[in-house]
């Protein structure tokens, strides 16, 4: 199970063109290529942070013109852009590599809490990242909610719940036993509940791709997780003088090192959350690296592991 960032797709500090994020769809999957030559059993899922952002700027900016769409419609939009360069991209790559799989992207609803706290907490980022100044003037213009996730970088949040059920497992996994590479529960899931009438009903939400990805890896029975983000590794007082790099720590360390606040909430929190999930339940190994780091991570000589 292969979790990939948003933000490999769309770089912090750039527009995001299509054209860029095509550019970098195509590096992310020289990265997963090496999966590929040694015939792991794939499935992808993605964030859309960035992409998702992007599209709710355009809903705000175009309101008096086109009527705007809501955050889950949104989700669902960007997993079939995102879906659809990461498949083009990979069936280009196999090609190159002379390889006979088939890559299949699926529209995946996920069913989430209409009552999780995040939707009177939202924690989840989405979009660019603005100056205290400039996210001031946002949140007063399109009353929106910023947090700071970077020192003087604020970027918008939106509730975030827990995936509670990934709809379509069964024939997910059905595809992942026969080798096609699938991707799916993209940007987390579209998130749906089950209303009153015992009907599915979509929510405003951006569900973590992280949680997604490790309840995902239960379903297809994935032995590892690969949680592909924006950094080699995770770090001990990431930011600080006294950062500090694991190279390797087992679940029960890790599980004490998040309960005490270490990791920071909306960004590398969830990725040790969802090790921790994946772990407990079925998975064998978790490897948190970034693009250019995963040949080497998975001869063990980058990225941090984590097992039981």
């Amino acid at each position: 199970m292969i979790a990939l960032g948003g933000n490999s797709l769309s770089r912090n500090g750039q527009t995001g063109t299509i054209q860029q994020q095509f550019e970098y769809t195509r590096d992310a999957l020289n990265g997963i290529s090496h999966f590929i030559e040694q015939d792991y059993n794939i499935c992808i899922n993605h964030g859309n942070g960035p992409q998702v952002g992007n599209e709710l700027i355009r809903m705000e900016l175009t309101q008096d013109i086109v009527p705007p769409l809501p955050l889950g419609v949104c989700v669902a939009g960007t997993q079939g852009t995102i879906g659809y360069m990461i498949q083009q991209s990979l069936q280009n790559k196999l090609r190159e590599m002379n390889k006979d799989r088939e890559v299949v992207s699926l529209i995946s609803q996920v069913i989430v809490n209409d009552d999780d706290p995040s939707f009177k907490e939202p924690t989840k980022y989405v979009g660019p990242r603005y100056s205290k100044i400039e996210s001031e003037k946002m949140a007063k213009k399109f009353n929106w909610i910023f947090k700071e996730q970077e020192k003087d970088k604020y970027r918008r949040v939106v509730p975030s719940p827990m995936p509670e059920y990934i709809m379509h497992g069964k024939s997910i996994k059905a595809l992942v036993d026969r080798g096609t590479i699938v991707i799916a529960s993209g940007g987390g899931g579209i998130p749906v509940y089950n209303n009153d009438a015992g009907k599915l009903e979509g929510l405003d939400a951006v569900i973590d791709k992280d949680y997604s990805a490790a309840k995902m890896g239960r379903i297809i029975r994935a032995q590892e997780l690969w949680i592909i983000t924006d950094i080699d590794n995770i770090y001990l007082n990431y930011g600080t003088d006294q950062q500090q790099k694991i190279d390797s720590i087992n679940r029960i360390d890790l599980e004490d090192l998040y309960n005490n606040g270490e990791f920071q909430k909306g960004s590398i929190g969830p990725k040790i959350k969802a090790a921790i999930h994946f772990l407990k339940h079925h998975g064998d190994k978790v490897k948190i690296t970034s693009i250019p780091c995963i040949k080497d991570a998975m001869n063990n000589l980058a990225g941090t592991e984590i097992r039981n």
